[in-house]
């Protein structure tokens, strides 16, 4: 009787402390809607100088009146997403210029050669880089076809918006095959550590120029493509489609070959500064002496095992096998020694060397802190793989977080310290925080947006 009695008290302690933190979460639901909802017009920008048309800002002081690349494709998810929560009709159709704007901001700056701009800001030339070869510059991210599919897919599938500049698209796609892809491995490199989006992340950060096979920009690039595809068949375009599909499918296998760690459970970047194999006389020794002869090299890149939290990204592009995407949640997403935090998804593994939380602008700090768009990206690749309790977990914390920041600061930040969710810099970031809306929506069981 008694050991019955202690285990009722036992269930009941439990229940009402299950019960708190539910309400607690609840409350914080409601303060993150109430800001966001009241805030998101705030992102809004006419045109202006070299910004031709009214866009999508990122918010705060540091990044107001500039068009960035990701920043502006995932700040529209967002407000997609709130447009479904609460817009009306006029709403929407105010959102729709500014939307589709930020895509025809930068396709302004287009041309033959594909380079388009990463930022532009107001006064600046856009094109006017400091380099006699464009194509041996970074440039926007592989995501510029994914932001013109996504407002495609909001307005019914109609892409006639985007008709007369679909051959720079085209083009911009072409500049990334032509010149910033690895032939031998067939995956994308980064020219260099400027501007990646992920600033600091050590298989970039003062590597050698392209050298950097990064998993964070060939998953981008592999969804890049398939949106490539929808645009052309809604444009009644299907064979030029059917081109940038077998580019896809290339490209997913030569992740797959390339990127995963069989030895690990886990999607890396890999390292393409390999030396030619191309032999040259060395008569040093009083003869013609081919060096490495022998058996010369027969690989084309050596992954680096370096835990970063862009190894996810396989499960968010879909790049993963079921098999692996299991590997990947139970080994390194669950393991708090690594990756998983009171407050998310460290950006950089704790038991790396190189992991630190200080704050830092220039670049901004990915060896560590939590960011909002590496907690969702994670999140939407653990939804699109079936592993329900995880994401709610991460979404959980994900609104405990904001929720706090809002509660005690009125705004949210840019990136946070991971075991106390403490804000590290830049407070009114907007951007692509506002995607905690959507991870809302997931777990109150409303329909979702979701990038393309």
């Amino acid at each position: 009787m008694k050991k019955y009695t202690l285990l009722v008290l036992i269930s009941l302690v439990c229940f009402s402390a299950k019960a708190q933190e539910n309400d607690k979460v609840d409350n914080y639901i409601s303060i993150i809607k109430s800001n966001v909802y009241k805030d998101y017009k705030n992102m809004y920008r006419p045109g202006s100088g070299s910004l031709v048309h009214p866009f999508l800002t990122p918010g705060s002081n540091q990044y107001a009146n500039v068009l960035w690349d990701w920043d502006s494709w995932l700040s529209n998810v967002a407000l997609r997403q709130i447009l479904a929560d609460i817009g009306s009709p006029a709403d929407k159709s105010e959102a729709l210029p500014y939307e589709q704007g930020c895509v025809l901001n930068f396709l302004h700056y287009g041309d033959w050669d594909g380079y388009i701009p990463i930022v532009i800001w107001e006064n600046s030339k856009p094109r006017n880089i400091a380099t006699e070869n464009i194509f041996d510059v970074n440039m926007h991210k592989p995501v510029l076809a994914q932001h013109a599919a996504l407002i495609t897919q909001q307005n019914n599938g109609d892409a006639e918006w985007i008709r007369e500049k679909f051959y720079h698209l085209q083009a911009f796609v072409n500049n990334y095959k032509a010149h910033h892809r690895h032939k031998a491995t067939g995956l994308f490199y980064w020219q260099s550590d400027v501007a990646i989006g992920v600033d600091n992340d050590p298989c970039t950060f003062f590597r050698p120029k392209k050298s950097s096979g990064s998993i964070y920009l060939n998953c981008l690039m592999y969804k890049e493509l398939k949106a490539m595809v929808y645009l052309a068949e809604q444009l009644n375009l299907s064979d030029i489609g059917a081109e940038f599909n077998n580019d896809a499918m290339a490209l997913k296998f030569a992740i797959q070959e390339h990127c995963w760690d069989e030895r690990d459970g886990f999607y890396y970047s890999v390292d393409l500064n390999l030396r030619s194999l191309e032999n040259n006389p060395d008569s040093t020794l009083g003869q013609v002496f081919l060096i490495h002869s022998g058996y010369p090299r027969d690989y084309d890149c050596i992954i680096q095992r370096i835990e970063v939290w862009s190894g996810f990204l396989a499960l968010w592009a879909g790049v993963a096998t079921p098999e692996q995407a299991k590997r990947i949640v139970n080994e390194h997403f669950n393991d708090p020694r690594t990756f998983n935090s009171p407050s998310g998804v460290r950006t950089l593994s704790k038991m790396e060397k190189m992991y630190s939380l200080r704050a830092s602008a220039n670049p901004s700090n990915w060896r560590g802190p939590i960011w909002g768009i590496s907690n969702y990206m994670v999140f939407k690749g653990l939804v699109d793989y079936g592993f329900d309790a995880e994401a709610r977990d991460l979404a959980t914390k994900t609104v405990q977080l904001f929720g706090r920041d809002f509660e005690k600061s009125g705004a949210l930040h840019e990136y946070y310290e991971p075991e106390t969710g403490e804000p590290l810099l830049n407070k009114g970031f907007q951007n692509w925080n506002y995607l905690v809306i959507n991870m809302i929506a997931w777990l109150e069981g409303r329909p979702v947006v979701q990038e393309f």
